[in-house]
């Protein structure tokens, strides 16, 4: 019997597809649990856009990420910070400095576990972050360390 599966069956198969099943295990196991219905041609059939629908959706997602990573690449952030004597920093910037800088510089919002920084920042100067924006999409973020006056 071919079924369509609701959620993921260990040892059957993945959401969303198509997978022959025997009788007694669709119909004792899976339709009674709500993990699978019958594959009708109507069933297929709303399968089917609902793929398309997703696919869809999954694009202008990465096409706004996409977006975002050029608006972030293309203008350097500027954050200041308090400085000592000797041009070292009172702490260090965080991930979460930077985020709050791009949110107010940009107007982009990002959240801070997505942004990962290469080298920890305790002084003056340029460097680079990279953002992961979506699973297919990740971003370079220059940024420019100042001292405050």
């Amino acid at each position: 019997m071919k079924v369509i599966l609701l959620e993921d069956v260990k040892g059957t198969g993945k959401k969303g597809q198509v997978v022959n099943a025997s009788d007694g295990h669709a119909r004792n196991f899976l339709f009674p649990r709500k993990l699978a219905i019958e594959a009708t041609d109507a069933n297929l059939h709303n399968l089917n856009t609902q793929q398309k629908k997703a696919d869809h959706k999954l694009a202008q997602e990465v096409k706004a990420a996409q977006e975002l990573a050029e608006k972030l690449q293309a203008k350097p952030v500027i954050i200041t910070a308090k400085v000592g004597d000797n041009g070292r920093m009172f702490g260090s910037i965080s991930n979460k400095e930077v985020a709050e800088a791009i949110q107010s510089q940009l107007g982009a919002s990002i959240d801070k576990k997505k942004i990962n920084l290469s080298e920890p920042v305790k002084s003056i100067g340029k460097y680079t972050a990279t953002a992961k924006l979506h699973p297919k999409v990740s971003a370079k973020i220059d940024f420019e360390v100042a001292a405050a006056e």
